[in-house]
C-alpha cells in the first residue's frame, strides 16, 4: 500500500512562508518521476480545492488561480519528495493541505481531485 506523508504545516502570520514536503512510506511510487504529484486544500467548511501540481517526466507546472505568484511546486525525485513553498501566506490560504499521487493524469484533468493515492494532510493556519 502506498502512502503519502505530508509535513511542514503550522501556525504562521500573514506574510510569512512555509515549505511543504509530500512523500511516500510503505510501498513507494515506481518510478517516482512517472507520477503527477498534486497539492490540494480544504478550509472549514469549504471544498476540497486545487494548489498545484508537477506532472511527472519533466512535465509542467500547475497553479491555481488564488496562489499564482505566491506558492511554488518543485520536486526531488531521487528523494520521492515533492515540495510547495508557500510565500506571502494569507488568512485565506488556511487549511488542511493534501499532496496527491496519479501515474495517468492528463493535463485537462489536473485539477480534478480524483487522483489514485492521497496523504492524511497537514494543517496550515495563517493567523496574527
Amino acid at each position: 500500500q502506498v502512502e503519502l506523508v505530508e509535513s511542514g504545516g503550522g501556525l504562521v502570520q500573514p506574510g510569512g512562508s512555509l515549505r511543504l514536503s509530500c512523500s511516500t512510506s510503505g510501498r513507494t511510487l515506481n518510478p517516482f518521476n512517472a507520477y503527477t504529484i498534486a497539492w490540494f486544500r480544504q478550509g472549514p467548511g469549504k471544498e476540497r480545492d486545487f494548489v498545484a501540481a508537477s506532472k511527472g517526466n519533466g512535465g509542467s507546472q500547475f497553479y491555481g488561480d488564488s496562489v499564482k505568484g505566491r506558492f511554488t511546486i518543485s520536486r526531488d525525485n531521487a528523494k520521492n519528495t515533492v515540495y510547495l513553498q508557500m510565500n506571502d501566506l494569507k488568512p485565506e490560504d488556511t487549511a488542511v493541505y493534501y499532496c496527491a499521487a496519479d501515474r495517468r493524469k492528463i493535463n485537462s484533468a489536473i485539477r480534478d481531485p480524483r487522483y489514485d493515492y492521497w496523504g492524511q494532510g497537514t494543517q496550515v493556519t495563517v493567523s496574527s
